[in-house]
């Protein structure tokens, strides 16, 4: 039986890639800041599906969170055949209304945390012939809004620079970008989403569902929906100052996770 690791695993993208896995007879191995939901979590996938859910407090904004998970990660003797890094959040505000230390711990939780975790997987991914990783990302990375979509653009390319460098070998790299997904990530942030059409909304099960049949399919990319894959190409033909000034208006951040 396989074993998947997921960040953020007790909300949102994290908690429906759980129940997915769990589904699918996957053991998991839980991951998130908050012992007493990771343990009902736990329990309840054990309950319900029969699979090993292992629980691993840690806050990836913090050095010694980042180290925990990425012992685990490579630990031989409990070898971790996908990896699921969905943890991340948003901050409200502009550039410059949000504190400096704010920007650096996304930074940190983004982009640190997904470059140190990716690293601790793939080295025995590799070794072993097989394995996969999807890091979590938004549209936002295709679109000028400030530090939250600079750091999914980083997710993005370094995700798909390094399934180009490991192909052949077994490993699989995808970067997930959904749009707005019906998660708590907006009310975390204190985000009003009364502006964003209803159309706009995505289900969480449906982008966990379309992620990995892109992943089976060895995609390095995935935007699971159609509607956000022609706004995209639409994106690529409007000039990036009209296209900041239309992100403004639809809503502040595209928030996955």
């Amino acid at each position: 039986m396989t074993t998947a690791l997921i960040t953020g695993s007790t909300a949102g993208l994290g908690a429906a890639f759980a129940r997915r896995l769990a589904a699918d007879g996957h053991d998991l191995v839980l991951v998130a800041r908050d012992t007493k939901r990771l343990r009902e979590q736990a329990t309840e996938l054990h309950d319900r599906h029969g699979i090993e859910a292992e629980v691993l407090t840690a806050d990836l904004s913090t050095d010694a969170g980042i180290e925990a998970v990425a012992a685990r990660l490579s630990d031989p003797r409990n070898p971790v055949d996908l990896l699921i890094n969905n943890a991340g959040f948003g901050n409200k505000g502009r550039f410059l209304d949000v504190s400096m230390a704010d920007e650096l711990t996304m930074l940190k939780v983004h982009c640190e945390a997904v470059l140190r975790l990716t690293s601790a997987a793939v080295a025995g991914m590799r070794e072993r012939g097989r394995g996969g990783v999807v890091n979590v990302a938004s549209v936002a990375a295709f679109v000028p809004r400030g530090t939250y979509g600079a750091s999914k653009a980083w997710v993005v390319q370094f995700t798909q620079g390094v399934a180009k460098d490991l192909a052949g070998s077994g490993v699989r790299l995808m970067a997930l970008a959904p749009g707005f997904v019906r998660t708590e990530f907006h009310q975390r942030a204190g985000m009003g989403t009364d502006n964003i059409p209803n159309w706009m909304w995505l289900d969480a099960d449906n982008v966990v569902a379309a992620a990995l049949t892109d992943l089976s399919r060895g995609r390095s990319l995935s935007i699971p929906d159609p509607r956000y894959k022609t706004l995209m190409g639409a994106a690529k033909l409007v000039p990036r100052g009209l296209l900041g000034g239309i992100t403004s208006r639809t809503g502040r951040k595209y928030g996955p996770q």
